[in-house]
C-alpha cells in the first residue's frame, strides 16, 4: 500500500533522464505520474526502474521510505495535477519546451515547482512568453539520476527567496545535492567543464595521439579518481604543498598559457574522425550491450560512493545525511513493545555486497548482524556517549547460520532476541528475513569491558536496569530455532540439504 499523503511529481518526458528522475523520486517515497507521448515509454522506464530498485537502495544503510506511486499518464494536464514537483525532460528544442510550459502552467497550482533537466538553455531562456516565469527553473540532473546526486540549479529574478527554499529541501529529502548557480550562463558549470575535456579528447584521437580506451584510461586510472572525491580545486590546492594554491599558482607561472591544449576549437567531425572514434570505442566495449555496461556502471557507482561515505567525505556525507533523515527505526526501549524480539535493522543489499553468483557474500552477513547488535546495544543505552566514557561491549563469540540465497537489491530486515544478561556477558540472537522468509541467524556472546583496563567488568545499574527489563520481557518467548547450535550440527538434526544453502 502506498501511503495516502505521498507527495506527488510528475515527469514529463521520460527516456533515460526522466526516467531517472521518476525513479529517484519513487524509490524515496513519492507518487509519481509520468507523460511522453512515446508508445513505447513505459517499457524504458520500467527498465530503468529495474535497474535503480538494485541500485539505489543499497546507497543507504537504512530502509528506504516505502515506494511511491508509479502510473503513466496519456493526458498531460492530469499528469501534472497536484503535483509538487513537475520535471521537465522534454528534447532540447527550445520552441517544444515553450509549447510544454505553456501546456503544464495552464493544469498546474501556481506553487508547483518547475523544473527543467536542460544541459544548456538558462531559465530567461525557457520563460520566454511563460504565464508564471518565476515558477521555471533549471534543475539539471546527471545520469544516471538515482545515483548521481548532483543537481545543478539555475533559478531567475522572479523565483523568489521561499520557492528557492522548497527547491533546496525538496532535493536534499530525496538524497541529491543541489548547486545553486550564482548567475545564469550557457550549458551551467559541469557541462562547461566536461565540454573542455571532450574537445581535447576529439583532438587527441583526431591527431591519433590516443584511441578511445587509452583517453579513458587516463582519467580512470589518473585523475578521475582524484576529482570523485575532491575536485579540481582541492586536489590542485595539495599538489602546493604546506603553501596550498598560492604556492601552485605562483610555481606554475606562465604554463597554463602554453599551447597545452586546443580547447578554443573542435576538430571537425568528418566521416572518417567518427568512424575512427566509432571504431575504437567499439573495440574498446563492444563486447558487453548497454544494459551490462549500465549494470556495470551503477554497481561501480555504488561502490565509490558506499568507499566515501565509510570516510564521510565528499558525496558520502551527503548520504550519511541522508540515512539519518530517513532513518525512522526507534531510538530507545520507550517508544518500543518488549512483548517480541527488537526491531534492529531494515535494508537492502548493496550491489558491492554480493559475489559472482549474485548472492550477498559471507562477511556481508556478519557485518548485517554486527550492525543488528550495535543498533541494539544503542536501544538499551550503550551508545556512542556510554562507549566515550570509558565502557563497552566487545563480541567474544559468534555463530551464523546460512538458510536460504539473498541477492543484491533484496530488502531485510532483523529481530533481535535478548537471551541472557548476567554480570558481565550478554546473550543474543538475531535473525534476518526477507520479506516472511527467514535467510539467516546469528548468535553473538558479548562481555562488558572497562576500555581503559581493557577489563571485562559488570556494567553499571542504570544500564543492568535496561537488560533486566528486554530480559524479563523476552523469558516469555520461545527459545528461537538454532539458539546453541554447532557448526554443522543443527539443534533440530534436519540434515544439510534441509537446513538451506551455505552463502557464497
Amino acid at each position: 500500500m502506498v501511503a495516502s499523503g505521498a507527495r506527488k511529481a510528475a515527469i514529463i518526458g521520460g527516456g533515460m533522464i526522466g526516467g531517472g528522475w521518476a525513479a529517484r523520486f519513487a524509490l524515496m517515497g513519492w507518487n509519481v505520474r509520468i507523460h511522453d507521448t512515446d508508445r513505447d515509454a513505459e517499457r524504458k522506464i520500467n527498465a530503468i526502474l529495474e535497474s535503480a530498485r538494485a541500485a539505489m537502495p543499497g546507497l543507504w544503510d537504512v530502509a528506504l521510505p516505502e515506494e511511491g506511486k508509479i502510473s503513466f499518464h496519456d493526458d498531460l494536464a492530469e499528469a501534472v495535477e497536484g503535483a509538487e514537483w513537475i520535471q521537465e525532460s522534454v528534447p532540447e528544442r527550445l520552441d517544444l519546451k515553450h509549447e510544454v510550459y505553456a501546456a503544464i502552467q495552464s493544469a498546474c497550482t501556481e506553487t508547483a515547482i518547475i523544473g527543467s533537466s536542460t544541459s544548456g538553455f538558462r531559465p530567461s531562456e525557457l520563460a520566454e512568453g511563460a504565464a508564471r516565469p518565476g515558477q521555471i527553473v533549471v534543475a539539471h540532473p546527471f545520469n544516471p539520476v538515482y545515483l548521481i546526486p548532483l543537481v545543478e540549479i539555475v533559478t531567475g529574478p522572479g523565483t523568489g527567496e521561499a520557492r528557492i527554499e522548497r527547491i533546496r529541501s525538496t532535493l536534499r529529502d530525496i538524497g541529491a545535492h543541489p548547486l545553486f548557480l550564482r548567475r545564469e550562463i550557457d550549458a551551467h558549470i559541469a557541462d562547461r567543464l566536461l565540454a573542455a575535456v571532450w574537445r581535447e579528447a576529439l583532438w587527441l584521437v583526431s591527431d591519433g595521439v590516443a584511441d578511445t580506451a587509452e583517453i579513458d584510461d587516463a582519467i580512470r586510472y589518473g585523475f578521475g579518481l582524484r576529482w570523485a572525491q575532491m575536485g579540481l580545486f582541492e586536489t590542485y590546492r595539495i599538489a602546493g604543498g604546506e603553501a596550498g594554491m598560492r604556492q601552485l599558482l605562483t610555481r606554475l607561472g606562465a604554463s597554463p598559457n602554453l599551447p597545452w591544449s586546443k580547447l578554443t576549437d573542435m576538430p571537425e567531425l568528418t566521416d572518417e574522425l567518427v568512424e575512427t572514434i566509432a571504431s575504437q570505442s567499439d573495440a574498446q566495449s563492444g563486447r558487453h550491450s548497454t544494459a551490462e555496461l549500465e549494470r556495470i556502471r551503477d554497481a561501480n557507482l555504488v561502490s565509490i560512493l558506499r568507499g566515501l561515505k565509510t570516510r564521510d567525505w565528499g558525496a558520502g556525507r551527503l548520504l550519511n545525511a541522508t540515512d539519518r533523515r530517513i532513518d525512522s527505526a526507534p531510538k530507545g526501549l520507550d517508544a518500543l513493545s518488549l512483548t517480541g524480539p527488537l526491531p534492529t535493522g531494515a535494508r537492502a543489499v548493496p550491489l558491492d555486497w554480493s559475489d559472482h553468483n549474485g548472492h550477498m557474500t559471507e562477511h556481508r552477513y556478519l557485518q548485517a548482524f554486527g550492525d543488528a547488535t550495535d543498533r541494539f546495544l544503542g536501544l538499551v543505552g550503550c551508545d556512542a556517549e556510554y562507549i566515550a566514557c570509558g565502557h563497552s561491549y566487545f563480541t567474544a563469540e559468534t555463530h551464523i547460520r546460512h538458510l536460504a540465497e539473498i541477492r543484491a537489491g533484496a530488502r531485510i530486515e532483523i529481530d533481535t532476541q535478548l537471551l541472557l544478561a548476567e554480570g558481565r556477558r550478554m546473550q543474543v540472537f538475531h535473525r534476518m528475513w526477507e520479506s516472511s522468509r527467514l535467510v539467516a541467524t546469528a548468535e553473538h556472546m558479548l562481555v562488558h569491558v572497562d576500555l581503559g583496563s581493557r577489563r571485562a567488568v559488570a556494567p553499571p545499574a542504570d544500564l543492568m536496569a535496561r537488560l533486566d527489563k528486554v530480559a524479563a520481557a523476552h523469558a516469555h518467548l520461545p527459545r528461537p530455532e538454532g539458539a546453541g547450535a554447532a557448526v554443522g550440527r543443527p539443534l533440530d538434526r534436519k540434515s544439510e540439504t534441509e537446513a538451506g544453502p551455505e552463502a557464497d
